[in-house]
Order: structure tokens, then C-alpha cells, then sequence
């Protein structure tokens, strides 16, 4: 059965920078054959897809409200996937979740999907 944890979440000051990662296990297929998003959820709100990666076929997508501020980087050998979050914002305060699937991105969002697997979450917290 196939797990995700997330970690490396925190308190930080706006203008700051975070590490997230998600790392997996019980995998069925190679690490880079899975789809891996980030989504973010702040109290009162609806969750919101952050990123959406798959090395194999070298996809990689953010939202516009973290483009160029947050990259993702792939350890395929530790089944672990990393949200460096820079220049954070006290509108980045949120959960975030990591998830991953076997489908592509464009297949779970254009279908509008959800994804298979999912972990509890970090909380990430920016001060102003």
C-alpha cells in the first residue's frame, strides 16, 4: 500500500524560506513514475493545488500564486520529493498535504480527480 509522509514544515518569518518533502513508501512502481502534487489548505478556505510533478515525462506545473518562488526536486534513490518554498508570504500560511497518484497530471486535472494517496500534512506558518 502505498504511503506518503510529509515533513519540514514550521514557523517562519515572511520573506523566509521552508523545505518541505514527501516521501514514499510501499511504492508499486519506481518513484519517478508517479505523479506527486502539493496542495495547501488554510483554515476557512478550500484546498488549493500548489504543484503537480512527474519526472518520467518530465512535467512540472505550480500554481501562479507560488511560481518562481517555490521549485520542486526529485530524489528518486530516497522516494522523496522536496517543495523548496522561498520568499514565503503570510498568505502561504497554511497545511500542506502531499499526494501522489500513478496518473498524469493533466489526466487527474483535466478529469478533475483526486489524487490516490494522500498524508496527514505539515503546517506551514508565515509571520509578518
Amino acid at each position: 500500500q502505498v504511503q506518503v509522509v510529509e515533513s519540514g514544515g514550521g514557523l517562519v518569518e515572511a520573506g523566509g524560506s521552508l523545505r518541505l518533502s514527501c516521501t514514499a513508501s510501499g511504492l508499486t512502481l519506481t518513484f519517478d513514475a508517479y505523479t506527486v502534487g502539493w496542495f495547501r489548505q488554510a483554515p476557512g478556505q478550500e484546498r488549493e493545488g500548489v504543484s503537480c510533478s512527474r519526472r518520467s515525462g518530465g512535467s512540472i506545473a505550480y500554481a501562479d500564486s507560488v511560481k518562481d518562488r517555490f521549485t520542486i526536486s526529485q530524489d528518486n534513490a530516497q522516494n522523496t520529493l522536496n517543495l523548496q518554498m522561498n520568499s514565503l508570504k503570510p498568505e502561504d500560511t497554511a497545511m500542506y498535504y502531499c499526494a501522489a497518484d500513478p496518473r498524469s497530471c493533466a489526466f487527474i486535472s483535466a478529469l478533475k480527480l483526486k489524487f490516490g494517496t494522500w498524508g496527514q500534512g505539515t503546517q506551514v506558518t508565515v509571520s509578518s
